[in-house]
């Protein structure tokens, strides 16, 4: 039996991958009048009486809604809410196996930015936090925007929870090969989603406690070749990312902006580059091709030049993969209490998974679904948004 046929099956037999169970027992009347009428009136108006007590009666605290328009599902494209939900429900199983969460699919039937934004705004009362996932760029990021101030966490994983991972394989990365964080030069291809969050995120890097600093420089590539400050067909989100990468307006093709490069980070599309192209790079170079199934360039292609290779592939080394960030990162800021997710959160999270290994040429993270790299990043998230004051109070 095939990938195919053993997917199916798992799926038709047990009807998809979740199902709610209850917490408590109801096997007699007196049961039933505390988990229903008419004791569960006596909660309701305690919450009435003080909202934020929702924390401390409902599931609220230990819950988050995921949340898609089925617009970038996987390699798959627009497939819509239907076809996304078995997306969905794994994430919420590995929500629920690797962190303890009680995670909800919500596939919604829309697309269109203000009714998603506003169905998330008023679904927000019963869920503690919103982990977006799956919607097309660049509308996910209006979208996210808009509801990082609903008072509960809101990430947008594809972006964000990409980001952290690539932040600690390149933190383990730069130890293999003897760099410096603030000495690289990186080439990004792919202008969406992750390549927007990967570029922000290292452009202010927590090094040292006290000191903010962020790598030398940053080319992002789109499929039209180098994004540069000034370039006529750029939307406002790659004009953005214009404006503060790229300091010294280089032009032409990725391959052009591999020379003199340090690292490749590939969150695009397959089959782009070969050994040859990274001869261009600095000696000792990093290549984290992340497209899949089909990376920009396959790892035992790219290993004949590269000093460090990782992919998004889970048969190869080096597999850098967002599942290893999401689960502590929202088990961290729900135990903190946060209020959102910020930079110094996603930070601390990249930090505490490099710290999990010691690193080598090939294994430069840990293993995907180890719980103890949950609670240690969940450890680190809590710390940062108590520290950073992004807290109820």
């Amino acid at each position: 039996m095939n990938l195919k046929e053993e997917a199916l099956k798992l799926h038709k037999l047990n009807h998809g991958k979740l199902a709610t169970k209850s917490k408590v027992k109801v096997a007699t009347k007196d049961d039933l009048s505390l988990v229903y009428t008419p004791g569960v009136a006596e909660v309701c108006r305690e919450i009435a009486a003080n909202k934020s007590s929702v924390y401390d009666y409902t599931m609220k605290a230990n819950s988050v809604a995921v949340v898609t328009d089925g617009s970038a599902v996987l390699g798959l494209g627009n497939i819509g809410a239907e076809a996304s939900l078995p997306v969905m429900e794994g994430k919420c199983v590995l929500f629920k196996e690797l962190a303890n969460i009680d995670a909800f699919p919500i596939c919604l039937a829309t697309q269109n930015d203000k009714e998603i934004i506003s169905m998330v705004k008023n679904i927000a009362p019963a869920f503690g936090g919103i982990n977006l996932e799956d919607i097309a760029a660049p509308r996910c990021f209006k979208i996210e925007e808009e509801l990082l101030n609903i008072g509960i966490p809101v990430m947008h994983d594809d972006q964000h929870g990409t980001a952290i991972v690539i932040l600690a394989a390149l933190l383990n990365s730069v130890k293999v090969v003897y760099k410096r964080i603030e000495d690289l030069k990186i080439v990004i291809s792919g202008a969406g989603a992750a390549g927007t969050a990967v570029t922000k995120l290292l452009l202010c890097l927590e090094i040292d406690k006290n000191i903010c600093t962020s790598v030398k420089e940053i080319v992002v590539c789109d499929s039209k070749g180098i994004i540069y400050d000034g370039r006529a067909d750029l939307n406002e989100f790659k004009a953005q990312i214009a404006r503060i990468s790229n300091r010294s307006r280089r032009k032409g093709t990725l391959k052009d902006a591999l020379a003199g490069a340090d690292v490749f980070i590939g969150v695009s599309t397959g089959r782009l580059l070969n050994a040859d192209d990274l001869r261009k790079m600095n000696k000792n170079s990093i290549v984290f091709a992340m497209a899949n199934p089909v990376p920009e360039i396959m790892p035992d292609e790219a290993n004949k030049v590269a000093a460090v290779v990782g992919t998004g592939r889970s048969d190869f080394p080096n597999q850098i993969n967002n599942s290893l960030a999401f689960p502590g990162v929202f088990r961290g800021a729900l135990d903190a209490k946060a209020t959102m997710i910020n930079n110094e959160m996603k930070i601390a999270a990249a930090h505490a998974l490099a710290n999990c290994v010691k690193p080598t040429k090939d294994n430069i993270l840990p293993y995907t679904l180890d719980k103890d790299v949950v609670l240690k990043v969940a450890e680190a998230v809590k710390k940062a948004a108590i520290e950073s004051g992004v807290v109820r109070k």
